[in-house]
């Protein structure tokens, strides 16, 4: 997807717009308003309010394998990718939480009509690329045998939005002042604790 700095302008305003107000709460109007583009700018690049939704997704995922890839590929054993991979995958969520927020409300929205195909696509490239990795660490002894490789990415997410949509309550649990210390936290402990977690399950033998 080729994208200029207007484009780019748009889906961010966009992501914030979605996350704040709600797909429905929001409108190409109030998008374009407050990107500061003119109306028939953003209808010109994106078409519609749904697509454009579409669009932010791919820009969001579309380099993930990349990423991944990179690590994968890179100097180290199966136990140093995995830290590389665990640290890559907070800090995207950590990043692109709001569009995190929007795809969990959105995807399970049975009356949406909202192309997830693109979107589906990349990520079942990814998880392909996260399985090639698993089970070359099984072939090499380094995994154990009985892994659930389906819900790996699942345990990260889930146990980075229970920290982060309970925030307010860790926030007054671990004496956080403000979001630099929020994200600290995330970026640190949050992370070594993910981290503990999805090397047991890749380790641990019955």
């Amino acid at each position: 997807m080729k994208l200029n700095e207007k484009k780019i302008k748009i889906l961010l305003t966009a992501e914030k717009l979605f996350a704040e107000n709600g797909f429905d709460g929001t409108t190409i109007r109030k998008i374009s308003r407050e990107a500061k583009i003119n109306i028939a700018m953003v209808s010109y690049y994106f078409g519609s309010k749904e697509k454009l939704l579409e669009a932010l997704l791919i820009y969001r995922i579309s380099d993930f394998g990349t990423e991944f890839d990179s690590i994968i590929t890179s100097k180290g054993n199966h136990i140093e990718k995995v830290d590389a991979f665990i640290e890559m995958v907070v800090k995207r969520i950590h990043k692109n939480r709001r569009t995190h927020k929007i795809v969990n409300f959105e995807y399970s929205n049975p009356f949406r009509k909202i192309n997830f195909d693109a979107y589906e696509n990349y990520k079942k490239e990814n998880f392909i690329l996260l399985e090639k990795f698993v089970k070359s660490g099984q072939e090499e002894g380094v995994f154990n045998k009985d892994v659930n490789i389906e819900m790996i990415i699942p345990t990260i997410l889930g146990t980075y939005f229970h920290f982060y949509y309970n925030k307010q309550f860790y926030k007054n649990l671990l004496n956080f002042k403000d979001q630099v210390e929020v994200d600290n936290y995330v970026h640190n402990q949050l992370t070594l604790h993910i981290k503990q977690i999805i090397k047991a399950l890749l380790t641990y033998e019955k």
